[in-house]
């Protein structure tokens, strides 16, 4: 299990005013084949049609497209247009194990991130839970 270095328990609600963390830049979404086949059901696409327009191979791995390098491709008016189908890397953020290794580095994922700090509280079963693929759930 990922170490947890961060000051518990920890305050978190994805605000609906917000979208900050799909218009990071330089970043990779990584998908999975079975993510994929969900996205393009959702979509009522075809498989072959999302992995062509919609990610590119980076690493071995797929990864979804920006739009224009600024934000996620599936972003529009700040509403992630396949939320019930976003990936794994979507719906655990801001609980990912780089962010929470330490207080320097969660400190920055405040400065970013409006919903720490308020909302559900998490302890530490709560964030293992996360790191375990449970979502951080909002009303987006």
């Amino acid at each position: 299990m990922a170490r947890i270095n961060i000051e518990l328990p920890v305050l978190f609600n994805c605000r609906k005013d917000c979208s900050r963390c799909c218009e990071i830049n330089g970043g990779y979404v990584f998908v999975s084949e079975a993510n994929i086949k969900k996205i393009a059901k959702f979509l009522k696409r075809s498989v072959v049609e999302i992995r062509e327009r919609y990610t590119y191979e980076v690493k071995g791995m797929r990864s979804l497209k920006d739009r224009d390098g600024q934000a996620c491709v599936f972003l529009e008016e700040g509403k992630c247009t396949i939320y019930p189908v976003r990936p794994l890397q979507c719906r655990t953020y801001p609980f990912w194990p780089q962010n929470v290794k330490s207080t320097r580095r969660w400190r920055q994922v405040m400065e970013d991130c409006p919903g720490i700090g308020e909302g559900k509280v998490y302890d530490r079963k709560e964030i293992e839970a996360v790191f375990e693929g449970r979502a951080v759930d909002s009303d987006k």
